[in-house]
């Protein structure tokens, strides 16, 4: 079945589908490590059973049915609790189940059918389940357990007979739901509750009747919430516990309508709901507690159960004011913020200003320039989104990895709460991943060979982000068997890659060379690496975004690869120079110092090149108006200026005419007729009505 793409109720299916597929990978994970599901076996139930009710909803039957697979061997394994299970084998299967609902979640999401069926998947798990229970027959079965036939395909499902939907129920049951504060879809949340208990009661009565073509119904559940009549044989435990799993909700209570004597009810448990908004900046963890009821009720309207959710929050209200925004509105925002910081320099920086006594104009511009400031300072705030969802994504890859290559890898994370803007979030996660692969694969040796160097057996692989100034660094770091610098040259003379001479290579020059198109020192060819491709790749997607790359590494001891980039790419502050007419805007991060020739020396050498003492040390210099053929009168090195600039350890001066200031700039892309020109990262407009081209300074290094 299609939808429109454009369609909220799509919208909301997709964004929690895939956030839930998140969290479950992670859970088995953990559980996997733990060597059993006793920690987060009710959070995988809960969440297969979530899908399993959207799905269903939206009519995606194949996601729906592997989804009701997977909660009924959970189920199984949650009342059972059987001794003998492979803890592994489970969640191979599972995150088969993860693998195929993403995409086919992602099929949705892009226009495209979801109609992969997932058959093959179902009956493997429920392989599994048969071979759990012979492995336990030993054990007294808590259930009367029963196969039962579906969709016309053999498909089985386990199910227990106190779940088997009845004629007549024994209980009449009465529940009022609230759901959370601008969830959103309240509507569809009441229909899919109803949809979910149809499988195991007879509804006789909800209020709002028509809670899908009614309008209004959504405003009445907001005010009022969602009532509903039921008759069911489940005890109120299991009432409690199949209501109890309904996403967003804020609070429950269910009424027993008969007069009969029913046991008293007594628990701990807790249960989670994970609320995200669409930029996944914010991760509110609500806990439902349940309160102790009396032993016996005569009063039918008196209520049994009251789960009341606790809101973690750091309101001192306790009220948490959290809505969902769209992120192309976001994007919106932020270029109406870069327009009113050209605006404001424009106004600020008119030409026709100069020479004129203005004291209550320059006060009321540097007012207007706080408030500038503090308005893109917000909006850069809510742009931002930790790296926590990224780095967590990589302990799959290294469960996968390991597991292939025959190795025991450790993942560890530090600083997974740093914030970076989403626009970058957005482009790491590719280069941290083919990172990692080539950590594990070329790096972390097999476990014989670790205990031969006397290492531990167990690899390890720390995954660190951390702030530096306006930067952000991501650290990857193994403790392998480190680069083999003569390996890489023999290589980089194979290639041609080598253009001066070998002893005057630094080890990181030597290192840099794995990034080359085509470079690989590995022998063998595998499914992960040894044809030459993906590091270029890697360090491109991360100079899209500003960053630059550098490799550290100790033969025997390991590799440590670090990533450097901006905090945010939408503006930045910037120095522009003057190069005969034109304008040349220089990020400050990469800017070390600024001066003119004075009694420094200058170095010429046979090809013209020139070079300057600084304090002792020598620096190569780049007179832009040669680099980009401008015409200047400016040519003689002591009548500019020069900008030493910085990137991964090296130094470069620029010569350039003149300092025009700095100020914040507003970063423009190219027009693609000229994206190809050297050293440029894109434009910007001044305040003066002036462009200035912005400079890559990665990119001049690597072209000087």
């Amino acid at each position: 079945m299609t939808h429109n793409n454009n369609e909220p109720m799509l919208e909301m299916f997709v964004f929690e589908t895939l956030q839930l597929m998140d969290q479950l990978e992670q859970s088995l994970i953990s559980s996997e490590k733990d060597s059993g599901f006793d920690l987060t076996i009710n959070e995988i139930f809960r969440i297969m059973h979530t899908v399993k009710g959207s799905a269903a909803m939206m009519m995606y039957d194949n996601i729906s049915e592997l989804a009701h697979s997977i909660e009924d061997l959970f189920f199984y394994l949650r009342e059972e609790k059987p001794d003998k299970i492979d803890t592994t084998e489970i969640t191979d299967i599972v995150l088969d189940g993860v693998d195929f609902i993403k995409n086919e979640v992602s099929k949705i999401q892009n226009g495209f059918t979801s109609n992969e069926n997932a058959s093959g998947l179902i009956k493997k798990i429920n392989d599994i389940l048969i071979n759990i229970k012979k492995l336990n027959t030993s054990s007294k079965s808590k259930l009367d357990t029963n196969y039962v036939k579906e969709n016309n395909n053999d498909q089985k499902f386990y199910i227990s007979s106190e779940n088997v939907n009845k004629s007549k129920g024994e209980y009449k049951y009465e529940a009022h739901l609230k759901f959370a504060e601008e969830c959103e879809m309240e509507n569809i949340r009441a229909f899919s509750v109803i949809h979910d208990l149809k499988e195991v009661a007879n509804i006789t009565y909800y209020y709002p009747e028509n809670v899908i073509d009614n309008d209004t119904s959504c405003e009445i559940i907001q005010k009022e919430g969602f009532k509903i009549e039921f008759m069911t044989d489940l005890s109120l435990e299991m009432v409690k516990d199949r209501l109890s799993h309904t996403l967003f909700l804020d609070k429950l209570e269910v009424y027993l309508k008969n007069d009969d004597e029913i046991e008293k009810f007594e628990t701990d448990q807790i249960y989670n709901n994970d609320l995200y908004n669409e930029k996944n900046q914010i991760k509110e963890v609500k806990e439902i507690f349940l309160d102790d009821f009396e032993d016996k009720h005569k009063d039918n309207n008196k209520p049994v159960l009251n789960n009341q959710i606790s809101k973690k929050t750091v309101v001192p209200s306790g009220k948490q004011s959290v809505i969902s925004v769209n992120i192309g509105k976001l994007d919106m925002l932020m270029d109406l913020v870069g327009e009113l910081v050209i605006s404001e320099a424009m106004v600020t920086q008119n030409p026709d200003l100069i020479g004129l006594q203005l004291d209550s104009f320059h006060k009321a511009a540097r007012q207007l320039n706080k408030i500038t400031n503090e308005l893109q300072d917000v909006v850069m705030s809510i742009r931002m989104v930790p790296l926590s969802s990224t780095f967590q994504k990589m302990n799959r890859i290294v469960r996968d990895m390991s597991k292939k290559l025959n190795k025991s890898v450790e993942l560890k994370i530090l600083g997974e709460e740093t914030e970076v803007d989403k626009n970058i979030i957005e482009r790491i996660s590719d280069p941290l991943i083919h990172i990692i692969r080539n950590s594990i694969d070329h790096g972390i040796e097999e476990t014989s060979e670790r205990k031969e160097k006397g290492k531990s057996p167990l690899g390890n692989l720390v995954l660190e982000a951390k702030n530096a100034g306006g930067d952000v660094w991501i650290i990857i770091k193994d403790d392998g068997r480190g680069l083999d610098k003569e390996k890489i040259l023999i290589k980089a003379r194979e290639n041609g890659l080598i253009n001066k001479p070998e002893d005057e290579l630094s080890d990181d020059e030597i290192y840099s060379f794995i990034f080359k198109p085509g470079f690989s020192t590995k022998e063998k060819i595998s499914e992960f690496s040894g044809r030459g491709v993906g590091m270029d790749i890697v360090v491109k997607n991360i100079e899209m975004v500003g960053g630059t790359v550098q490799v550290n590494s100790a033969p025997g001891e390991g590799t440590t690869i670090s990533i450097k980039f901006p905090l945010t790419l939408a503006i930045i502050d910037g120095m522009t120079v003057l190069v005969g007419e034109s304008r040349y805007t220089i990020p400050t991060i990469s800017i070390k110092e600024s001066f003119k020739i004075k009694n420094e020396s200058i170095i010429e050498d046979n090809n013209g090149n020139l070079m300057i003492m600084v304090r002792g040390q020598a620096y190569p210099i780049l007179k832009l108006h040669k680099y980009y053929n401008i015409n200047t009168k400016i040519t003689d090195i002591k009548d500019g200026i020069i900008v030493m600039i910085e990137n991964n350890s090296r130094i470069l001066c620029v010569f350039a005419d003149a300092l025009l200031g700095e100020q914040q700039v507003v970063v423009k892309p190219l027009p693609k007729y000229i994206e190809k020109a050297k050293g440029i990262a894109g434009c910007t407009l001044l305040g003066d009505g002036n462009i200035s081209l912005i400079l890559d300074v990665a990119k001049i290094f690597m072209t000087f």
